[in-house]
Order: structure tokens, then C-alpha cells, then sequence
């Protein structure tokens, strides 16, 4: 016989739908695997002239012409909510002394006419809708854990009174503004209602009764096949997931006749017309349409743009870790520094003006930070946010200079107990001049002395040799010389520091580049090719080195080979 391909995945699964929850429609189909219909599979490739077909053995009608095999496979389409009685239900309120409620009473008067028409379609499978005592069991009775001894929390209990339900009925007070903020005497209704995460949810069922043939409308027979859970948001919960291309499920009942049943779950709900789809589609338009609107009156049409000429450098950083140091509890304080403008004497170039709004803030430091073990190197993590935002107005637009770009210095020091600090270490790093994302590794170094007295002293009073300008660690500011010296300036290499930087650029050339003719482009409208030309600056300083060296190799040679008069005398 073949072995058929069992779905044990029966968690459950979630879809969202923007279409009406009376659309959907499942079908349910139903069938036992043993005993008897275990017997009546025999492939034919098996059947051969010592073989005698089990169909022989099947069994014959009954008197009343009903044949047991059609009580045992079932198949029927259900809607949502759709009431499909059970025969236990039918049984019970056939009798009006069971009815107690005005649902019962409805539930009466549906299964009376059902008997009129000629009897109810379903045999087996039914449901169980929102209103039915038995949903309200089910999530009374829920357990958190799959545990046969649980004990049901004071949480659980307490949470058990609460029900998920749509609340149909609403009070005085829903169109009327409450002027009450806090209420002093709640009652216990009101506690529940609104301490509580109360989502309107819907809830069904779909059961199945695998009583034997003859004995259905017991209550230990009853078995769920799916539940169906929809809020108000359009969000549907189906336990388990539809079948599709999966197998079907199975179910083993219990007793002293064991029997299996498969059963799969599909989902047929009708497709909307091509009208019905063009209609929603432009609604849905229309609607998109209206909170765009909305969204740009909010916003507002008067956009920030800077002055005609100047270019606009936003920052989001942010200082992510430290690792390598020698000592505990670091803390790193660092700063932007904006070039100024100053004149080259090789060249007589002028280097662009960078300046920041009066209020901006060019420094921070960050809290201080234990380290933790990873791998070979103890690293504290910061992830300490800073914002500075800074203008380049390039005033002369008749100079060939491309800006200097901030930089960023930082500083590492670590604070132990005692409230001893010491250096760990200083950085520096030229902010990125392409706009986007990027990560930056700073290397740092700390100066040192000769001898083991310094190394003593920094690790018992604290302490240690350190820079007066933090800008020393490049080019100082103040710096007007050719040549900086460092000669004689002992140093050891430490840890790194880790920037995440999202640098942002506004301004106008970028917009206006596309239609400027102009034979000789400005800073501004090269800084558009700079961002993807990074290497333009190397390229000219090699170019200016170049020249440099020509012109003393001219001023080396002799004048007569030089002049071309000379030339021609000789």
C-alpha cells in the first residue's frame, strides 16, 4: 500500500487581508484510514490469479439502503462563522427545557426548520462560532505550557476573566470628550477593560465528531480540526495552516478501537471580479492620494535650503567601542575641528572657510564604559550618539583650491576606582567627503617616558605624560611653518576606536550642476564629482611635487642650455 506523506507541522499560521472576513470560505475534507477502509486499498499491479480482490469483503448495504463507507469520508465548504449544528447540539435542543438562553431558543427554531427541509447537510464535521459556550470554555480553560500538572497562575487566572471579544455595544460617552483624565474610583469592570491589551478578536471552530457509525452526538468524540482567529485589524490566525501542498493531518482517537482519520484544510474563498479589483484599486488610490496630501500639509512647502555658493555638512555619528587599552573603565572625549582659511605660500592658493551655527556643539564625551572579554582584546562598548551639522562658503570662486575637510580628534582615558585617570590614548581622523554611511577604526598612540619610574607612577597615582594641543596628534591649527617636527617625541602604539558616521550634503551646485556651461567649474560643483572621484586630491598633490621638482632641476641646469638665444650663438 502506499505510504502516505503525514503534515506534522500543526502550529499556526498568520495572514493579513484587507478584503471582508465574510469572503473566506474553507473547505474541510474528512476520511477515515482504518479500520475498514484499510482494508478495502489493493493496487492493481498486485492482482494476480492467486490473489483474491478485498473488495469481496466490503460491506453490503443496509436495509434502509444507507452504506456505512459514505459515513466515513466527508466533505463540505464552511464560511466564516457559519453555523453547521452538531448531533449532540441537535439532540439537545430538540428539547425546549435545554434552552436557557435567547441563542438557544435561536438555535431551536434553525434546527426545527432544518428537520422540515429534510435534515441538516453535515454529518460529522461541524463548528463552533463566536457566541457558543464552547469558545468561551476553550480560552477559559487555556494552558501557557504543555505541562500535566500546571498550576494556573494569579496572572492566568486573572486574565482568564477577560475576553478578546468585538464589544458590539458602546457607551454614552463614545462621541463625547472625556474631561475626566484620571479616574479615582474604578470599578472592577473598568480595571478589566482598560489594563488589559483588549484587541476585538473573532473566534471559530471547526470540529469533527469521530464517534463509530451509529454513535455520533458524544462529547468525548468530539476532536477540533482548525481554529480561526480574526481581529479587527484584518489579521487572521488559522491553527493549523491550510494544507496546500502538504499532506494531510491525522488524528489517532483513543479507547479500546483505536482509529486514525485524515483530514486536510483548504482555502477556497472566491476571487474578486476584475470590476470588483479595478474599483478597489482606485480607491485604494484615492485614499493614498488624500494622506499623501495630508502628510505634505504637515510638512509644509517652505524646504531649508542653503545660500547660493555654500555647502551644507550634516553629521549623525556616533561612538561605538574602544578596544585595546591597557586599563578598565574608559570614557573617550573627542571634537571637530573646522579648518580655517589660510594661505598657501608655494602656491598662493587659498584653502575654503568652514564655519558652524553659534549654538552647535563641536565636542562631547561619553559616559564612562567597563570593558568585556572578546576574543584577545577587552572592548567597551559606547554606542554614545552625537549631531553636529557645519557650512563651507567658498568665497572665491577665481581660486583653483579644493577645501580641507574637518577632522575628528579624540581622546581615550580610562578612570579607575581611586577617581585616578590616565591617557590611553589619542586619534585623529578626516571626516568622509562622500555623503552616506560609513565606519570608521581609528589608531591611537600616547606618548611615553624612558624608565620604569613613569611606568610606576602611572599605574599607582595615575597619570602620565600628555599633549597641551589635542591638534598636535595631525597638523596643529596654529601650525605656519613648511616642516613640523617631531623628533624626540617618544610614543607607543595602543587600542583603536571604532565611529560609525551617516554624513549628509546640501547644497545648491548639486541641483544647478546639470545646467551650468561654465568652462571652469567652481569648488562647489567639483565637491558633485568629488564624492566619486575620492583621489583627485592625491592626484594633484603628486602633480604639484612634480612641478616642484622640474622647476629645480631648470634652476640646476646652465643658462645657455636653458635660453634658447644661447643656442643659437653657438
Amino acid at each position: 500500500m502506499a505510504e502516505t506523506v503525514w503534515s506534522t507541522d500543526t502550529g499556526e499560521a498568520v495572514y493579513r487581508s484587507r478584503d471582508p472576513v465574510r469572503n473566506l470560505r474553507l473547505r474541510v475534507h474528512l476520511q477515515r484510514i482504518t479500520s475498514s477502509n484499510f482494508l478495502h486499498y489493493q493496487p492493481a499491479a498486485e492482482l494476480g490469479k492467486d490473489l483474491i480482490d478485498l473488495a469481496t469483503f466490503r460491506p453490503q448495504p443496509t436495509a434502509s439502503g444507507h452504506r456505512p463507507e459514505e459515513d466515513e469520508e466527508e466533505e463540505i465548504v464552511i464560511g466564516w462563522q457559519e453555523k453547521l449544528f452538531s448531533q449532540f447540539e441537535v439532540d439537545l435542543y430538540q428539547n425546549e427545557t435545554a434552552c436557557q438562553s435567547p441563542l438557544d431558543y435561536q438555535y431551536r427554531q434553525e434546527i426545527l426548520k432544518l428537520e422540515n427541509s429534510g435534515g441538516k447537510k453535515n454529518r460529522r464535521i461541524f463548528t463552533y462560532t463566536d457566541s457558543d459556550r464552547y469558545t468561551n470554555l476553550e480560552e477559559h480553560c487555556q494552558r501557557m505550557t504543555t505541562a500535566a500538572s500546571e498550576v494556573p497562575s494569579f496572572l492566568v487566572e486573572r486574565m482568564a476573566n477577560v475576553r478578546r471579544r468585538r464589544q458590539d455595544r458602546r457607551g454614552m460617552e463614545g462621541g463625547i470628550l472625556k474631561s475626566r483624565i484620571v479616574t479615582w474610583e474604578p470599578s472592577e469592570e473598568f480595571v478589566r477593560n482598560n489594563h488589559v491589551i483588549n484587541t476585538p478578536l473573532q473566534t471559530m471552530h471547526i470540529m469533527a465528531d469521530l464517534g463509530p457509525y451509529k454513535k455520533l452526538g458524544y462529547k468525548k468524540y468530539e476532536h477540533v480540526l482548525c481554529t480561526l482567529k480574526v481581529d479587527s485589524n484584518g489579521v487572521i490566525t488559522v491553527k493549523p495552516d491550510f494544507t496546500g501542498l502538504k499532506g494531510p493531518y491525522r488524528i489517532e482517537t483513543e479507547g479500546e478501537k483505536q482509529e486514525l482519520w485524515k483530514y486536510t484544510i483548504d482555502n477556497v474563498s472566491p476571487h474578486a471580479q476584475p470590476e470588483e479589483e479595478e474599483r478597489e484599486r482606485r480607491v485604494f488610490k484615492d485614499l493614498y492620494g488624500r494622506h499623501k496630501e495630508y502628510l505634505s500639509s504637515l510638512v509644509g512647502t517652505d524646504f531649508e535650503m542653503t545660500v547660493p555658493g555654500a555647502l551644507r555638512l550634516f553629521v549623525n555619528g556616533e561612538v561605538v567601542s574602544a578596544q585595546g587599552y591597557e586599563y578598565d573603565n574608559l570614557y573617550v572625549h573627542f571634537f571637530v575641528e573646522l579648518p580655517t582659511a589660510r594661505e598657501l605660500t608655494i602656491f598662493g592658493l587659498w584653502l575654503s572657510d568652514w564655519s558652524s551655527p553659534a549654538f552647535q556643539q563641536l565636542s562631547g564625551v561619553t559616559q564612562t564604559c567597563t570593558t568585556k572579554s572578546l576574543a584577545m582584546d577587552k572592548v567597551a562598548h559606547f554606542s554614545y550618539p552625537f549631531t553636529f551639522e557645519a557650512f563651507f562658503l567658498h568665497e572665491d570662486e577665481s581660486s583653483d583650491a579644493l577645501p580641507e575637510w574637518p577632522v575628528l580628534y579624540c581622546e581615550v582615558l580610562s578612570l579607575d576606582f581611586w577617581q585616578r585617570y590616565r591617557v590611553e590614548g589619542y586619534g585623529a581622523v578626516v571626516l568622509p567627503a562622500t555623503p552616506g554611511s560609513h565606519t570608521l577604526t581609528v589608531s591611537t598612540w600616547r606618548p611615553v617616558e624612558l624608565g620604569t619610574v613613569a611606568e610606576l607612577r602611572r599605574f599607582f597615582i595615575g597619570g602620565s605624560l600628555e599633549l597641551e594641543d589635542l591638534s598636535y596628534v595631525r597638523i596643529p591649527g596654529s601650525f605656519k611653518g613648511e616642516r613640523l617636527s617631531r623628533f624626540g617625541l617618544r610614543t607607543e602604539t595602543t587600542g583603536t576606536v571604532t565611529f560609525r558616521l551617516h554624513c549628509l550634503q546640501q547644497s545648491r551646485a548639486f541641483m544647478e550642476s546639470s545646467s551650468l556651461q561654465k568652462r571652469m567649474r567652481s569648488v562647489l560643483d567639483r565637491l558633485e564629482g568629488f564624492s566619486q572621484q575620492s583621489s583627485i586630491h592625491n592626484v594633484l598633490e603628486a602633480f604639484r611635487r612634480a612641478r616642484r621638482r622640474m622647476q629645480e632641476a631648470r634652476e640646476s641646469l646652465p643658462q645657455d642650455l636653458v635660453s634658447p638665444s644661447g643656442t643659437l650663438v653657438s
